[in-house]
């Protein structure tokens, strides 16, 4: 009882204040293609046009196509590289800022058509989606609304009809498209006028001709994490205010001039919360909008002879991927092709180190063999028992019915671990909010790590500790949590 003048706080009170705001964010689920779209996890940026040729990172549109001649230009090994860093899809530049086209277009005569590479008959386009084809890649595209060569640019309903025709050459003559990514990049044409860009057109469009493609940046189903730097948020949630995806506030925040690569260094430029209670309680509406990390293995997006020898350190480049793909993101890691039209021996050496690094601590789930508990123990549930969390099948998963929760590893025999891996349910929602690993260490349960969501994926590394018993302390949640793995790995070469 509490004495006259006195504040009470009321556990069941406030538990049933905050139901309806958990039942709403909860309830926003993630689209069949945003959850196709997560599943790849890490994939690949191109970045490749005239600004290869003229050694600048944005062309103006005046340009001389003949310029452009990738006499050793190989398709082929372009993905050899990307399947080395055990990446999944490719996305390339088939038009930037300069308006230069990788394919023949009939819109302009800005393109390859009108070079002297093959004699105007290549295209690049087609080669790179037939080669990712040949060897299991998904394709996408990136095409620049902000066009420096075309003229009708600015005068809005004639370049909104030039765009969404260069759109359907691309979306309905390359075979399936999986990302169609827009970055929010409007400065001025060369009569001097800015467009106004008809998204909700170019959105329409996409979903007619490539219905399983995602829309990223400026588009409804991945938004940008904030920055060039690979930074990713402590807390990275994918159900965040719908007001995110307003395109005004993505283009303010995007590059809109040449900088000589000072804006691809920032580590942040937006808010690090977007998806915590109190943000959402202040939101209105909710949508699930998951977040995409991009960099370039070099400091600039195109390629620069001079910084053959400024390629990412195979300690930045984990430090992403961990950062990325283990906090609830996805990542795209560009490479510049040089002149030839290959990627340079320097980045491709390291995008197979990359991979290796990541085949050899994730060659054997220490977890698979294991016996799982968990606590409380809730019959109703019985549908969805823990020994989901390692059956290696991510359609099952384990649901507690409650909203704090321990789950228990015990592992055949002791062993070295230094890293985990937690994935939850996420056709479900996304609800973990806090957790923590203990590990039972010479009789003591003692943290390992402790990090706040998990989402489709989470991968924590830590100082290696011999175990043969971890627990999972689900601290906080939406509700009640789901898990759908649970897996333990060892490598002593994993940097920290």
């Amino acid at each position: 009882m509490c004495s006259r003048g006195m504040s009470c706080s009321n556990p069941a009170s406030e538990a049933m204040a905050i139901y309806p705001l958990l039942l709403k964010a909860t309830s926003v689920r993630p689209s069949p293609r945003q959850l196709a779209w997560q599943q790849r996890e890490f994939y690949a940026f191109i970045h490749f046009t005239v600004n290869t040729f003229t050694d600048r990172e944005w062309g103006d549109g005046t340009e001389d196509p003949d310029i452009f001649e990738p006499v050793g230009f190989d398709a082929a090994q372009w993905v050899s590289v990307i399947e080395d860093a055990g990446m999944t899809g490719l996305i390339l530049t088939a038009k930037h800022h300069d308006g230069f086209c990788l394919w023949p277009t009939a819109c302009t005569d800005h393109s390859v058509r009108h070079s002297r590479w093959r004699d105007g008959e290549g295209d690049i386009v087609s080669e790179v989606a037939a080669a990712c084809r040949e060897r299991g890649i998904a394709f996408g595209i990136y095409l620049s609304p902000w066009d420096r060569h075309e003229p009708s640019y600015g005068d809005t309903p004639r370049y909104n009809a030039f765009f969404l025709a260069q759109l359907r050459e691309l979306l309905s003559g390359y075979g399936d498209i999986f990302c169609v990514w827009f970055d929010g990049a409007c400065g001025e044409g060369p009569n001097g006028r800015r467009q106004q860009y008809d998204w909700e057109a170019y959105y329409a469009l996409i979903r007619e001709l490539q219905p399983e493609a995602t829309i990223n940046v400026c588009g409804p189903d991945v938004r940008w994490c904030g920055n060039e730097a690979g930074h990713c948020r402590p807390s990275e949630w994918s159900v965040v205010p719908a007001a995110l995806q307003s395109r005004e506030t993505i283009a303010e925040s995007s590059q809109q001039e040449d900088d000589d690569g000072q804006f691809a260094a920032r580590l942040n430029s937006t808010d690090d919360d977007l998806g915590s209670r109190d943000m959402i309680s202040r939101a209105g509406d909710l949508v699930w909008y998951p977040a995409e990390v991009n960099t370039s293995i070099r400091p600039g997006w195109f390629y620069h002879a001079e910084e053959d020898d400024r390629v990412k350190t195979l300690d930045e480049l984990a430090d992403v991927y961990f950062g990325s793909v283990g906090g609830n993101a996805c990542f795209l890691l560009n490479f510049p092709p040089d002149r030839r039209g290959l990627i340079h021996e320097n980045d491709a050496a390291r995008a197979g180190e990359l991979g290796e690094l990541l085949r050899r601590t994730f060659a054997i789930d220490l977890a698979v063999t294991a016996t799982v508990s968990t606590s409380p123990v809730d019959g109703s549930k019985a549908a969805h028992p823990p020994e989901h969390l390692i059956d290696g099948h991510p359609d099952t998963y384990w649901a507690s019915g409650q909203e704090s929760a321990v789950v228990e590893v015990s592992l055949p025999s002791p062993g070295a671990i230094n890293v985990a891996m937690l994935q939850e349910h996420i056709e479900l929602g996304q609800r973990v909010e806090r957790f923590r690993l203990t590990a039972l260490i010479a009789g003591d349960w003692l943290t390992i790590a402790e990090a706040t969501v998990i989402g489709y994926k989470r991968i924590l590394r830590f100082a290696p500790v011999t175990t043969d018993r971890v627990r999972v302390e689900i601290l906080e949640s939406r509700l009640s949590p789901t898990l759908s793995r649970v897996s333990f790995y060892y490598n002593p070469d994993l940097p920290r």
